[in-house]
């Protein structure tokens, strides 16, 4: 979604084919995909990503989610914030919204 000059993409799982890919670094991976997937919709890339809010059902597994959600930015770096929930949709164990800066006059 477009609210002005910024994109807000709701939260990805790691979906790929309609079912959860398995552990949480491949969570992590494919939901960092999913997410380049609709910033491209809106000519955006993850290079545009402002901030991230991340949820994990398992705290433990921050270091695995951190090490994935590194290697899916590259060497961007978003303001993040990760917060521990009880549970997510589908079972999942890793959810990503994104909020990307991206002008208008630039997304033609």
């Amino acid at each position: 979604m477009r609210a002005g000059d910024w994109i807000i993409v709701s939260g990805q799982l790691g979906m790929k084919d309609g079912a959860l890919v398995t552990g949480v670094a491949a969570q992590t991976a494919q939901a960092l995909e999913n997410l380049k997937v609709l910033l491209a919709t809106m000519n955006a890339t993850a290079a545009d990503v402002a901030k991230t809010l991340c949820f994990l059902t398992d705290m433990s597994t921050f270091a695995d989610f951190n090490e994935a959600y590194i290697a899916g930015f590259g060497e961007h770096r978003p303001a993040r914030s990760t917060v521990g929930v009880a549970a997510l949709p589908a079972g999942a164990a890793v959810e990503i919204e994104a909020w990307a800066f991206k002008p208008s006059a630039q997304a033609k």
